[in-house]
This record gives C-alpha cells, structure tokens and sequence, in this order.
C-alpha cells in the first residue's frame, strides 16, 4: 500500500532515535517480571561459561533475542510514524516490510518471520506451495490412462493421436497445480545440452546393439527436457508460460513414445497391463524419491559447483576449501599425538598382548597364539590409540569420524553384551525393556535431558545439573569424615570383589574375566586415590580458606567434550543393537549348540566359535545401519553445544552455512560430502540384503 513519501535520511533518524528505547523498554519488562528473573540470570552465567572458554563465540540464543527485539521495535514504529513501505504477507505467512523511498536502489528490508504454509512440495531444493497427495494421485492417474486406455484403440493414427493427447491433457493439469512460485526460468545453453546428452545417450547404445526405437528415443527426449527444464533452471524466476511448456511437451512425448508402435497382441496386451500395474503401485513410491532424494540431490550438487549465492560458477572450489580449511581438517598438532598419555598407555597394552601371545604360542608349538589373554589387551590398546588420534587432531571431519569410530563400536558392543546378559536372567522383558526405554525419545529430547545433566552452574550457585551436583558434593568430603569413611570402604570392597573374579577366572582358565577385571579395577583404584590423597570433586581453597566448588565443564572442556555428546547417542542405540542382537541370538539353531556342549565347549567356547559365528552378519547389519546414523548426527550437537567448542559436525555445519550465513554454495558441497560418505555403507548394506534373499 502506498504512505506519504519521507526522506531516506529522516526514516534512519526516526529508526535511530526510537528504536534504543523500545528495546530498552522491553528489556526492562523482561528483568522486571519476577517469573522470568531466575531465567535470565540462568542465560547470563551461560554467556558467562561460554564466553570463558572462546571468547569469539557469540551465542545464537542472545542475538536472536535482541534481533526479535528490533523487529518488532521497527514494526512499531513503521506503524506509529507511517513511513514509506510496502506491505505483504498476512498474520499466517509473516510479515515483510521494505522501504522502497525515492531511490529504488537503496532498499533496506526488515523480516518478521512467522508461521509457514505446511501445504508444499520439494521441486530441486527448494520448498513450493502446492498439494503433494494430490500431485502423487493426478501423476499416478495419469501414467494409468497413458499406458491403458490408448492400447484400446485399433486405429494406428487415431491411438497415437490418443496417446498425445492425454499426454498433453495430464501435463496442463499439473501446470495448473503448481504455483506461482515454481514457474522455471530455462537456461537456453543448459536446457539444449542437456536434451542433445539425453538423445545421445539412448541413440548410441541402441546404434551398437542394432536395436532402435523411435518409442526410445521420444522418452530419452522426455527425460532430457524434464532434466533440463526443471533442475538446470531458476525457479520461481521464469513466466508462467514455461511451467505449461516443461510439463505439456514431455508428458504429449511420453504418450506419444508409449502408442507410436503397432498394436499389441493379447499376450503383449496382458504382459504390458501387468506391467502396467506394478508401474501404479510403484509410482508413487518412486514419485517420492525422485521429489525428496534424487531431484534435490542433483539440485544440490548443480550448487555446490557455485558461489556463495548459488549464482556464479565456482566449480570445485568449494569441495577444496573443506578439504584444505584447517576448521574441517587440522592436522597441525599431529605430533601431540606421541606425547599424550593415551598413546602411551596404548603402547604399552599393546606391547602386553604381544608378549602374551608370543608366550602362549611357545606353549602350543606355534608363533603368536590369539586368545583372551593376548587379543583384550591388544584390542584395549588399538582402541586407546584411535582415540590419542582422533583427541589430537582437530576439525569438522575428524570430529564426524570420532562419532563413527565409538558410537558405532559402543552400542554394537553394549548392545551385544546386554543381549547375551538379559537372555540369562529371570527378568529377561523387563530389563531389555529399560535399556530400549531411551530408543523411545527423540535425539532432540535427548539432547535436552543431557544437558540439563552436564550443566555447570556458576562456582558461587548450587548445582542443578545431576553429575556437577554429585562431583562437587563428593569433594566436600572432609578428611576423616563418615562420609569418606563409608566411599573408601565402598571402594576397597569393589576393588576386592574384582581381584577375587580375577583369580576366579585364572583357576577356571578363563582370562577373559580375569583380563576384564582388572582392567575395571584400574579406575576404581584411581578413584580411591583421589579420595585419600588429592581428594575427589570439584572443591578448592578460596582467597579466605573457603571452599569453593569448580563444577566440570562437561560439553566445554575439549577435546573430551566430544566424547560426553557422544554418550547420548550412545545411550539411545544401545537398546536398538540389543533388540536386534537377542532376536538374532535366539534364531541359532539349538542343535549347534548342544552339539559343541556334548563335544565339552564350555559355555565361553560356545558363545565365540557358534553363536558370534551364527550372528556375524546381524552385526555387520546393525554396524553398518549405526555409521550411516551417526554420519548424519545433527540434533545432539546442534541442541547441547551448537558446534562451539571444537564440537562441530558436518551437518550442523551444513546448516549454519546454508541457513545462517546464506553461504549456498559452500553448504550444499558439504551436504553432498555428507551424502557421498554415507553412500559405501548404505550400498553394502543394500547390498548384503539382496546377497541374503538370493540365499
């Protein structure tokens, strides 16, 4: 609508002078409610915490807060002043105001985002209004009465004439259903090259094979300018007129090249309608991965070969700034790594399962003899050292390859452990059913659970968070106290009841349990040290002789802060692995296993040469389905850190360039490193499941 016109200068004046005072005013409403006092302290000591730690961090929550704050301060006074505007948007799809004044090229635009319309459809990357069902159900009617109803017809003319025509009529029906917005602007020299690669790619094959179609090659023909029209294109840029001339032309080929031929026989007629029939049951299925995978994935990719805007060519620039920038890999540290105490303790693990190997295989005649004593040691160290590794060197990449590595090895084996537990007790349903338990919350609910949990509050506040709460109140322990009193004699008790399972496994000749005790009683002992000597929590002397408590900064304090976020992912797949694993543990068939007994494999010997056996494809299974997950963890890390702190991911990174600072080229090139890398386990997955049913 149009206002009185006002000077570019006295807008700014207005703006400048009202606006420090309708944000202040609003502050001041905030801190003066008492409800929301408490809260704003909490936001406070958060900033506080965060901005310790790096101080170039600028949380997310505070400016778009205060950002909330201006718009609607200059909503206000747009309406109070009656400033030049122009106005579009209702109270369902959020406001924009932009002031257009004398010179059009000074246009300042202000946003007050609301509510969006949840009636879209995915054309290429982007959101459309639009009605998908009722998209899917016209496109699946109309692929029915391109390939039935013209087959009815005996006249050679009158059938292809048929077929062209509801070619066409389907095509003008969904030009009608498609928006305003969607209408395509055709890139000439893209949109030609694209049909002449469609062409060629039929018409060579079909010359080498002595096979060619003119049915062929009008579909090759549908398919380029499909291709070229609707992916290669601006949308939303382009008249109305090429939504009508993209959707009439290809769908009129398709009708044609499915009649040109002649008239089919009764046997081809009933192999055709079958055919026909599968062909509706699966398009909308494949009407589906072509909107929400393989139509954005292409569009993604065509970005990723651009600019910051998605606009100027930027060919592979893009995918080497991810792989040179010191933010996704930084390999500066690497000779930290030989200094750092996991590598050493890994050293020498290592060098233990050797030592046991070489001396168990002198008894028995041979090299290196694998066995508990020598692989749980060797296994320990390996693990120890991937993490000297992953801990030292720093970046996006480095930090999505650490998730994969322990998360996926964490939950395989919790989940394992816990599947051949509970299906030796009594309570067997409702154990497993309390490890699942957390399969039921979402990752972002999960998120905030943990947080709340990890959170540190201020040393002068007492602690919320549970695991602050129970560290800092341990190091209030006094010495001599009741209370350290019952912990040392809790501790010693625990530490006497692994050294006699140890010695319990030496006699039985399991070193499996023996190994395994004393490498969980090394840190109760490390426990019990810090409770006599050093003292345990988080409680130090302060300037009077006061004790203060330091609570841990858990998702903070890096590089280990990555291994705390790790843990509720952890924590939730650990109950789907055990699912999986017991079912899988059950279906071994019962003869195998009486059999080894009766040859006098004890229940250790049974478990590792028949049932791990049985089960090995299960895990590679669950293994595999756990990298493709965890490749794409966003919502922890988004909800607990938001990537600060050395915490970041790639699709949360993925996100922040596309979505924060608009960088569209960058974001889908991470997007499409994201995809390419879950590709190889999701292949090898499709892959063994097709190998299983040919069995």
């Amino acid at each position: 609508m149009k206002l009185r016109d006002q000077s570019l200068e006295e807008c700014f004046t207005i703006l400048d002078r009202e606006i420090p005072k309708r944000v202040d005013a609003s502050i001041n409403h905030i801190l003066n409610d008492p409800n929301l006092v408490e809260v704003g302290v909490e936001d406070y000591w958060t900033l506080v915490s965060f901005t310790e730690q790096d101080p170039s961090q600028i949380t997310q929550a505070g400016s778009k807060q205060l950002q909330n704050y201006i718009n609607i301060a200059i909503v206000c006074i747009i309406k109070e002043y009656n400033l030049p505007i122009e106005y579009a948007g209702d109270a369902a799809t959020g406001f924009d105001y932009k002031y257009v004044g004398n010179n059009q090229d000074k246009e300042i635009e202000v946003k007050c985002s609301g509510q969006k319309d949840g009636s879209t459809i995915v054309i290429g990357n982007r959101l459309v209004k639009g009605s998908a069902l009722l998209l899917v159900l016209i496109t699946v009617l109309a692929f029915a009465a391109l390939t039935s109803i013209p087959q009815l017809i005996d006249k050679h003319r009158t059938r292809i004439f048929t077929g062209l025509l509801s070619g066409a009529a389907v095509g003008v029906i969904i030009s009608n259903f498609l928006k305003d917005s969607v209408n395509p602007q055709i890139q000439t020299k893209s949109f030609i090259l694209t049909v002449l690669i469609s062409l060629l790619a039929y018409s060579l094959p079909s010359a080498m094979v002595r096979k060619f179609r003119f049915g062929g090659l009008l579909f090759f023909l549908a398919i380029g300018c499909l291709v070229g029209g609707w992916l290669l294109s601006e949308i939303g840029n382009g008249p109305k007129s090429s939504t009508y001339l993209l959707t009439v032309v290809p769908f009129a080929l398709i009708g044609l090249a499915l009649n040109v031929g002649p008239k089919r026989n009764l046997l081809e007629r009933n192999h055709f309608q079958r055919r026909t029939r599968v062909g509706v049951f699966l398009g909308p299925a494949l009407l589906f991965v072509a909107l929400g995978l393989i139509i954005p994935l292409a569009r993604t990719i065509y970005l990723s070969l651009h600019g910051l805007k998605g606009r100027e060519w930027a060919g592979l620039k893009n995918y080497g700034e991810i792989l040179t920038n010191d933010s996704s890999i930084d390999l500066r540290d690497w000779s930290n790594i030989f200094t750092s105490r996991l590598f050493i303790i890994a050293l020498i693990l290592l060098a233990i399962g050797s030592v046991a190997g070489v001396m168990l295989g002198k008894k028995r005649g041979r090299i290196v003899e694998p066995s508990a004593a020598s692989l749980t040691p060797s296994a320990i160290g390996v693990f120890l050292l991937i993490f000297a590794v992953l801990s030292t060197l720093r970046g996006t990449v480095i930090n999505n390859l650490w998730w994969v590595i322990v998360v996926t090895s964490f939950s395989t084996g919790l989940g394992l452990l816990a599947a051949v537990l509970a299906d030796r007790i009594r309570f067997e349903s409702a154990a497993k059913s309390l490890i699942f338990l957390p399969m039921a919350i979402s990752f972002v609910g999960a998120g905030i659970i943990w947080k709340f949990m990890y959170i540190a509050r201020p040393p002068q506040k007492p602690q919320t968070g549970l695991l602050n709460a129970i560290w800092v109140g341990l190091g209030k322990l006094t010495p001599g106290s009741v209370g350290q009193f019952i912990g040392i004699a809790l501790l010693l008790l625990a530490t006497a009841g692994l050294v006699a399972l140890s010695i319990f496994g030496i006699r039985r000749k399991q070193t499996g349990i023996s190994i395994g005790s004393l490498f969980v009683s090394v840190p109760i002992l490390w426990i019990l040290y810090r409770l006599v000597g050093p003292g345990l929590g988080g409680v130090e002397e302060g300037a009077r002789g006061l004790p203060i408590a330091k609570p841990i900064l858990f998702v903070q304090e890096g590089p280990f802060n990555n291994v705390w976020l790790m843990v509720v992912l952890i924590w939730i797949q650990t109950g789907f692995a055990m699912v999986i694993l017991s079912a899988a543990i059950k279906a071994v068939p019962g003869d195998l296993t009486e059999a080894a007994r009766v040859d006098g494999a004890n229940d250790r010997q049974v478990f590792f040469h028949v049932t791990l056996p049985t089960i090995t494809p299960t895990i590679s299974v669950i293994v595999t389905a756990l990298i493709v997950l965890v490749m794409k963890v966003f919502d922890i890390v988004r909800v607990m850190t938001n990537g600060n702190f050395g915490t970041q991911v790639i699709a949360n990174e993925m996100w922040q360039k596309t979505f924060t600072e608009f960088n569209l080229g960058l974001g889908s090139a991470l997007a499409t490193v994201l995809f390419l890398a879950v590709v190889p386990a999701m292949a090898l997955n499709v892959r063994r499941m097709q190998r299983s049913v040919i069995q």
